[in-house]
């Protein structure tokens, strides 16, 4: 996936007017152009910044929009208004983009140049009144947008800067996302659930479901040489129990989750998949439910999710995407029990299997236990402990109505003594604000069992995606105070029944 960020661009378009002359103009290109520069200098910006020549018309915004829709590496744009620039000359253009943008409301110069500044100066340098003409008609417009304010040199103007590009790179992934549903959803299961039709227009996801037989036919064709190879990287990898090296009791059980690990990567490369999700109850063909081969892809990637939740395998894949060089991994992830120490309580996450070693503190353990559910053969699976630090809990629920997008930040912290016993990977956190009221107000907000982990991005990202979607937010943090939460949930079920008619 680290790959094709090179190829992904934002355009800087810088806004002006033929008002003040081409000497002017040619300074407004200038200082675009090094603005452009400095951005990609600062090693913070994940995709290229491509400096693009001032727009001073209705047509050529209209032209940079239309331009800049149909370009397949072009994943949004930031907008600067350099001086004054007529905001009625925006609207086709705004009306025409369907790419994300940023409004950088930005000067050149940091300073003023006290003894210095004329009226010369002074036209130049209207960012100031320029940004708010431009913000009224986003406003009136209705257009979802970031604005970032402060000096373009700032670090914490350029880490905003990297935030946005980074979210536009993960709504870039989300269109035309395709997610391999391998069976259909567990049984009886509500929060897997969903509208697909609704989730592709509103957020691009194409979900495709295949009976497990097809991947089967793909198992079938995987070589003992391909096995080998593939289990030459585990030993390279992990930590390999004893009783799964060759020659051993559980070898064979390894060397089935290589075959499944090859075979279900070919099935997605060859469709495209970007995500895909797997249903113990639907294993006919299958020897076991595939664990260690869903952690690998997870690393690799890919999105997951278990029990045949399309919805948050997309989110998780969506998650790696906006992630990518970032410090600290990502996982499918499951709130499965509680330590209910008073003044210490904290959540034990994790699932049967899938949890991806991106995630992990030490190199994982491979081992082969039994599997208590299902009535299949034992898998092979990896075991560790997740790193530490600050992370959050990321789901997507449909509301009948709508979606909704529900974040929780975490503090991951040690284990409080060891789990000898635990045969699958977790990870330990004390949830925002309290384990009370954070358990409370997820599951007010409707929030599901299922979720997207990750240590590597934080709220910001994904209300700034959310927003790109036009789908309703929640935040649960250090702040959160039950009754507004409930009051904000009452709020936005008004808002946005209303919402339909504006």
């Amino acid at each position: 996936m680290s790959s094709t960020l090179n190829a992904k661009e934002v355009w800087f378009v810088t806004g002006s007017q033929h008002l003040y002359g081409p000497k002017t103009l040619q300074q407004v290109d200038e200082d675009s152009a090094n603005i452009v520069e400095g951005f990609n200098a600062s090693g913070k910006i994940p995709v290229t910044i491509v400096f693009k020549p001032v727009v001073k018309t209705p047509d050529e915004i209209l032209d940079i929009c239309i331009q800049a829709s149909s370009d397949k590496n072009c994943i949004g744009l930031i907008t600067w208004m350099h001086t004054f620039s007529p905001a009625k000359m925006w609207i086709a253009g705004l009306k025409a983009l369907s790419k994300p943008y940023m409004h950088l409301h930005t000067q050149f110069n940091r300073d003023l140049p006290w003894g210095e500044i004329d009226m010369d100066y002074m036209n130049l340098h209207q960012s100031a009144h320029g940004g708010r003409e431009y913000g009224f008609i986003n406003a009136r417009m209705r257009k979802n947008r970031k604005v970032v304010v402060g000096h373009w040199q700032d670090e914490n103007v350029q880490n905003d800067v990297a935030k946005w590009c980074r979210t536009a790179i993960g709504w870039a992934e989300s269109q035309g996302l395709k997610v391999a549903r391998f069976g259909d959803n567990m049984r009886e299961v509500a929060v897997t659930e969903g509208d697909k039709v609704e989730a592709q227009i509103k957020l691009g996801w194409q979900i495709a479901a295949y009976g497990v037989g097809d991947l089967v036919a793909y198992v079938e064709k995987v070589t003992n040489e391909e096995v080998d190879a593939l289990y030459k990287e585990y030993e390279a990898s992990y930590q390999v129990a004893d009783n799964c090296k060759p020659g051993a009791e559980f070898h064979e059980n390894v060397r089935v989750q290589a075959r499944y690990e090859i075979a279900m990567k070919r099935f997605m490369e060859e469709g495209g998949f970007g995500a895909f999700t797997t249903n113990f109850e639907n294993l006919t063909g299958l020897a076991q439910l595939p664990g260690l081969a869903s952690q690998r892809l997870m690393a690799a990637g890919y999105g997951f999710g278990a029990e045949g939740d399309w919805k948050q395998a997309a989110l998780l894949r969506i998650v790696k995407a906006m992630s990518v060089g970032l410090k600290g991994g990502s996982s499918f992830m499951e709130d499965y029990t509680y330590h209910l120490e008073p003044g210490n309580e904290a959540v034990l996450g994790a699932h049967m299997l899938e949890i991806c070693p991106s995630i992990a503190a030490k190199k994982p353990r491979l081992e082969v236990q039994p599997l208590g559910i299902g009535g299949k053969d034992a898998p092979a699976r990896l075991i560790f402990d997740s790193e530490t630090g600050d992370a959050m809990n990321v789901t997507i629920i449909d509301m009948g109505s709508r979606f909704r997008i529900i974040v929780n930040t975490l503090d991951v912290i040690e284990p409080l003594a060891e789990m000898p016993k635990l045969p699958v990977a977790s990870a330990y956190w004390k949830t925002h604000p309290n384990l009370a009221d954070g358990a409370a107000s997820w599951i007010y907000a409707g929030g599901t069992h299922h979720s997207a982990f990750t240590l590597a991005l934080s709220p910001d990202y994904i209300e700034t995606f959310a927003e790109l979607a036009d789908v309703e937010y929640i935040l649960i943090d250090k702040d959160t105070k039950v009754p507004e939460l409930k009051k904000e949930l009452r709020w936005n079920d008004l808002y946005y029944h209303l919402a339909k008619g504006l």
